[in-house]
């Protein structure tokens, strides 16, 4: 008589413990965002050259992105006069186990030096490939070549990274200096934020530069999160 009523009893707990849980709001699971590791691969544009260390692209799209809330480490793999050619060497080192994406910004150099778009073409497509066979996604920061260079040579470079995001399934973001004058390129709009050679964008530049290119990395880091 015990046993029954103790068991009874115990059905009854358990039924009323089943009814308590199945009765509790279903929550979603919230888990935190690994953060993202980008290596930025490009020359005196990405290294900072000519202004103070925190107001390079890297320290500026850096605290872009912390403020906008994303997860993103930003490395500065720049370096200073730097070609195609040049970044295509370091490659490989550059891509260390943390490397979790690829932002590249090189050719600038190639032109202004007057080297055949052919040569970039080919060390762009080998870094693409390269990051490509350690399964790494790229944002290919495109440059476009003034016209004084010809109409002929302006076609060829400034088709390089179209083609070449297309063909690797790169995402593109078609022009570094986009967002100094809100797609006006206007060498005279262009000279408040350029420093004294005409060349390499000034704090204030950077800015600009960031302002526009933020959101593109913080869109690419949302595609490409696991």
């Amino acid at each position: 008589m015990f046993f029954v009523t103790y068991a009874s009893a115990r059905v009854i707990r358990n039924a009323a413990a089943l009814f308590f849980f199945v009765s509790l709001p279903v929550l979603p699971l919230t888990a935190k965002a690994e953060p993202v590791t980008i290596v930025a691969l490009g020359d005196s544009l990405t290294a900072g050259y000519g202004l103070p260390p925190e107001q390079g692209l890297v320290p500026q799209l850096q605290g872009w992105l912390t403020a906008a809330g994303a997860e993103v480490t930003v490395v500065n793999a720049g370096v200073s006069g730097d070609t195609t050619a040049g970044g295509l060497s370091r490659l490989d080192w550059s891509l260390t186990p943390e490397t979790d994406a690829l932002m590249v910004t090189l050719g600038g150099n190639d032109m202004l030096r007057g080297l055949p778009p052919e040569e970039a073409r080919a060390n762009i497509s080998a870094i693409l490939a390269g990051a490509k066979a350690k399964g790494l996604p790229v944002l290919l920061v495109g440059m476009q070549a003034p016209g004084n260079y010809g109409a002929e040579y302006k076609a060829a470079f400034d088709a390089i990274y179209p083609e070449l995001a297309a063909e690797f399934d790169a995402t593109l973001y078609p022009f570094f200096f986009q967002g100094m004058t809100e797609g006006d390129f206007d060498p005279a709009l262009l000279r408040p934020f350029m420093q004294e050679d005409g060349i390499h964008p000034n704090a204030e530049g950077v800015a600009r530069i960031v302002a526009d290119l933020g959101p593109a990395v913080q869109a690419f880091v949302a595609a490409h999160r696991p």
